[in-house]
């Protein structure tokens, strides 16, 4: 069992001090007290306590480098000798922006902000003034970032949520401005002839449509084929935008992001985590025709910390990175995925357990249920997620950290070894989760 007296006083003390006790809701279910991390390297980290883990959570995903990669460290100690706030250009945005335009399919100009949140509301202001309409179609269970005119819909409870086929906005947070989902078309995800029937039913109303091409904040949910391909051609016949949010999968599934692993090109594309290796970046990228709106002063962006020097020469660093060897990176984090899956599931059949473990391998998803596939956020609600949640703690307690819903995040740290010893802590996990 894991001593966890320090964790336990400083949590004490947060809650005091931190309106409950963490400084994001992500990290509250963390049982029995939230992670109190001490330091981290590779694909390892350790708590005040002196517990050491096995880390699949990655910072939420940024760290396809694993923790502490040397060429990252360097090229933001040199630059932090050179300054941390400019409020002006440099060398760095051109160079990150340039990686980037080449990377990337759908990124013929791009704009630099901190969070993804930013970055989708500058999307959604582009495509509205691109399309002259003003309302955007997401799907259930895709997330888009907390500001109020996004988050609706996201894991909504089914008797609040509407019919399959005709889902209505569902507030993420109370005190939402809900005169914002006046703004929103929400809609089942991987059922195009759903989707066709909704567009007819709003014609000339919707300027965007936008999804996560792998649906990783609910589950880690792959597109059915052609699906992608298909809405976009819908998207072309009702004259709307399509939105990839590559916040998750982008530079993560492969160096130019899904819509390069899955050959699907957006209109526009926002980006973060994995493509400034840890530190806070996030990217709107799309085509010149309609991200030359803010060239033409058509559409305000700003932020006082956009292209921050500091952060941008992580950037500069990752990417580099990224691109060595014809994208080794992703070969090799999606082999030790691959074979965490598999490991996984051989484990829970010897302990008769019924699981699914699904996703592309750089990161994927652990359910607990007898479904043979999980294809949308309402198959997802059928898994058992409160046992998902004792399993959580069950991992912690013998040294793996994990996403709590049961998502995994891999990096080049995380090598053979690791999926071995990952593997026995799992076995280890569910039978004292068997035995309740």
């Amino acid at each position: 069992m894991r001593k966890l007296e320090r964790s336990r006083a400083l949590y004490a003390q947060a809650q005091q001090l931190l309106a409950g006790g963490v400084s994001s809701d992500a990290r509250r279910g963390v049982q029995p007290v939230p992670l109190y991390v001490d330091h981290a390297l590779g694909a390892r980290l350790w708590d005040v306590d002196g517990n050491e883990y096995l880390d699949y959570v990655l910072g939420q995903g940024p760290l396809i480098l694993g923790h502490g990669h040397p060429a990252i460290l360097a090229a933001v100690k040199a630059q932090l000798d050179r300054g941390q706030v400019y409020s002006a250009q440099h060398e760095l945005e051109i160079e990150v922006a340039a990686a980037v335009c080449r990377l990337v399919p759908c990124a013929e100009r791009v704009r630099f902000n901190s969070v993804g949140s930013e970055a989708v509301h500058a999307a959604w202001r582009l495509a509205r003034a691109y399309t002259g309409r003003q309302k955007i179609l997401k799907f259930e269970g895709h997330y888009h970032g907390w500001f109020d005119s996004a988050l609706y819909s996201v894991w909504p409870p089914l008797d609040a949520a509407g019919p399959y086929d005709a889902p209505v906005p569902v507030p993420g947070s109370g005190g939402m401005a809900t005169s914002t989902a006046g703004d929103l078309v929400i809609a089942p995800w991987n059922d195009v002839d759903v989707l066709s029937r909704i567009l007819d039913a709003h014609p000339g109303e919707i300027a965007a449509i936008i999804m996560e091409p792998v649906l990783c904040n609910t589950g880690a949910i792959a597109p059915v084929p052609g699906y992608l391909a298909e809405v976009q051609a819908l998207c072309r016949a009702h004259g709307c935008l399509l939105i990839f949010d590559e916040v998750i999968t982008g530079f993560r599934l492969a160096r130019g992001g899904a819509q390069e692993l899955l050959g699907v090109t957006p209109d526009l594309a926002v980006f973060g985590k994995a493509m400034a290796g840890g530190f806070p970046l996030s990217c709107l990228a799309g085509r010149a025709e309609v991200m030359d709106l803010i060239t033409a002063g058509r559409v305000g962006h700003s932020g006082t910390f956009n292209s921050n020097p500091v952060v941008m020469a992580a950037a500069a660093a990752a990417l580099k990175e990224l691109e060595r060897d014809d994208g080794a990176v992703f070969r090799q984090v999606t082999a030790a995925g691959q074979q965490l899956m598999q490991t996984l599931r051989d484990v829970a059949a010897e302990a008769n357990v019924p699981v699914l473990v699904d996703g592309p391998g750089p990161v994927f998803q652990l359910y607990l249920t007898d479904q043979p596939a999980v294809r949308s956020y309402r198959a997802f609600t059928l898994t058992d997620r409160a046992g998902m949640a004792g399993l959580h703690t069950l991992l912690l307690d013998e040294g793996v950290n994990i996403v709590g819903r049961g998502l995994f995040f891999l990096s080049t740290a995380h090598g053979a070894v690791e999926v071995a010893q990952t593997g026995q802590a799992f076995a280890a996990a569910l039978d004292k989760w068997k035995a309740g």
